[in-house]
């Protein structure tokens, strides 16, 4: 919350620095304005001297050295096109000269070509401009979202079946590792089980991740979105939803289902009746957590970092390499600025979605320093495109800030020991009825949150191998004590004070901290002072610029208006 709201507040100031307060306001008018007049707009010409002499002098330079050798064979594919030219220096003049040369540069709120020639044949009024424009009915454009919900309910239903089978693959395997021959394995069978499930949910998630951007895109495309902004929040939506599902889901399933459906002792659920479901170590499930989200994190960081940096190295290597070849050892140092710039990789096609989706706090102090030298030194220089702020992406961070509330309130309550010792302390330990939880009122703990077990019930194939007659001197004929409840083996009274106790906790502390996160966002302003300071002043200053207007035209209408009545006067017989 905290980090939402001063990027708020950062976002505010470069907004109005780069005069994008209004921006798609502006563009949507101006774009509106295109089309009703019906003539393409020419880019405006930015008339500097610097600009226009560095040209000429690029151009000059470039002539005389007409005779160096040139990397034509990097543009085989453009053959009939004219190279880029060395961008006008500046934001706008970049946009402006990629404009010139034939690029498509799309205003967020403008309708998309696609949309346009989808429903061309049926128009309605623009409320706002007036003009006809294509519409799309009720009924078809629910249908598509109806059709692309179940898409993406598909694709989620694919995710759960995949983590079933990393479930059937670790039921499986920690049988088999528990009986191996080899002491390390069987000593270790639960880390080995989790270690290996782990490796082969990693595949998972890469194979499936590639399947899902194809299927993401085809969504969206039949969704048929209307404009450009709508598409790519359409887009980055379903894109953001099958990766939190796909890489979450597994570790899911080891916080909060891990080892709570496996039964009893004498009454195990099992697998085609053979085996067991696993369980949690003695411990805990926190070292199986733990070992899933530190080898997916680490995995995943790793062959993302190589494919956003090492893959870029090892193409540029190559295309170097290969120049040298044809054009001799001082190929690179005889292409001028722009055509060595497009020897490097191009940019990928969804821009800086990837980088979007590797944000963490503690990661980006290393992902902003690799960025930076990526697009610096690897990465052809990307087209600029203006938006006055992320999109999307903020009320994405702002839902997994909401997820991540509920979720360390269930990790809390339920994969930990907080819970039921604070119960047993007020309501069955020695401190019982006094109002207190001091020393001494956790005696006992461990004795009440065991389970009393007749050996007798145990199933046939899991009898015990001892009776224990070496360690006590005689038979053991019972855990603890024998149950004599009239229906042994259920639920107690104090399991449902702790299961009511756990969910009053999670409500208690998602409000509290909900109401700690609305206090911060309120006591933290959108607006930096000074630039509230800074907009107010402008706007007081236009509002004189507008009064002074008005008023000098008034006067002049006045004095207008006198020196016509004077001379009818004059005229007058």
């Amino acid at each position: 919350t905290v980090f939402l709201e001063f990027w708020k507040r950062r976002r505010a100031v470069l907004a109005y620095d780069w005069d994008l307060i209004d921006w798609e306001e502006e563009e949507c008018d101006s774009s509106q304005m295109a089309k009703r007049t019906s003539i393409s707009p020419s880019p405006p010409v930015f008339d500097d001297s610097s600009d226009s002499s560095s040209d000429s002098s690029d151009s000059s330079s470039d002539s005389s050295d007409s005779s160096a050798p040139s990397a034509s064979s990097v543009y085989e594919p453009h053959q009939n096109h004219q190279p880029p030219q060395p961008p006008v220096s500046g934001l706008h003049g970049g946009i402006y000269r990629a404009a010139a040369q034939g690029s498509v540069t799309n205003f967020p709120d403008e309708i998309r070509p696609q949309f346009e020639a989808k429903y061309s044949k049926k128009e309605r009024m623009n409320p706002i401009s007036g003009k006809p424009e294509p519409y799309q009915d009720f009924t078809d454009k629910y249908s598509r979202l109806v059709v692309s919900a179940s898409g993406i309910f598909f694709m989620i239903l694919v995710v759960i079946a995949a983590v079933f089978g990393i479930v059937i693959y670790r039921v499986i395997t920690v049988s088999t590792f528990a009986a191996f021959g080899w002491a390390l394995i069987r000593n270790n069978s639960q880390v080995a089980t989790t270690g290996t499930a782990v490796c082969i949910n990693f595949c998972v998630i890469m194979l499936l991740n590639v399947l899902y951007e194809k299927v993401a895109l085809l969504l969206t495309n039949l969704e048929q979105p209307r404009t450009e902004s709508e598409w790519e929040n359409s887009f980055t939506l379903k894109m953001f939803l099958f990766q939190f599902v796909n890489l979450n889901s597994s570790t899911f399933y080891i916080a909060f289902f891990l080892g709570r459906f496996t039964g009893r002792p004498g009454a195990y659920l099992r697998l085609i009746n053979r085996w067991k479901l696993e369980e949690c170590h003695p411990s805990g499930c926190l070292i199986d957590l733990c070992l899933q989200m530190g080898i997916i994190m680490v995995l995943k960081q790793t062959w993302n970092n190589f494919m956003e940096l090492g893959y870029p190295l090892i193409q540029n290597w190559w295309t170097r390499r290969r120049l040298r070849r044809e054009h001799g050892q001082n190929a690179k140092a005889s292409f001028p600025q722009w055509e060595r710039d497009y020897n490097l990789q191009p940019m990928n096609a969804y821009g800086l979605f990837d980088e979007y989706l590797e944000m963490t706090l503690l990661n980006n102090v290393i992902e902003i320093r690799l960025d930076a030298y990526k697009f610096v030194t690897q990465w052809r220089r990307p087209l600029p495109s203006q938006a006055k702020d992320i999109g999307i992406w903020y009320g994405i961070l702002e839902g997994i800030g909401i997820l991540s509330v509920i979720t360390n309130a269930f990790v809390i309550a339920v994969t930990s020991d907080f819970i039921p010792r604070l119960v047993y302390a007020y309501k069955y330990g020695p401190c019982a009825g006094q109002g207190r939880a001091g020393e001494g009122c956790m005696m006992g703990y461990v004795n009440a949150s065991l389970s009393v077990f007749r050996v007798s019930d145990f199933e046939r194939r899991s009898q015990y191998r001892t009776n224990g007659s070496e360690l006590f001197g005689q038979a053991v004929e019972f855990c603890r004590e024998p149950p004599d409840s009239a229906e042994p083996y259920e639920y107690t009274l104090q399991f449902w004070h702790v299961l009511a106790a756990r969910l009053a906790f999670i409500i208690v502390f998602e409000h509290m901290v909900f109401a700690i996160k609305t206090l911060i966002a309120y006591l933290i302003p959108d607006l930096p002072k000074d630039l509230r300071d800074r907009m107010r002043r402008e706007k007081y200053l236009i509002q004189e610029m507008m009064y002074e207007a008005e008023l000098e035209r008034l006067q002049k209408e006045k004095n207008e208006k006198k020196n016509k009545d004077r001379v009818q006067n004059k005229e007058w017989p």
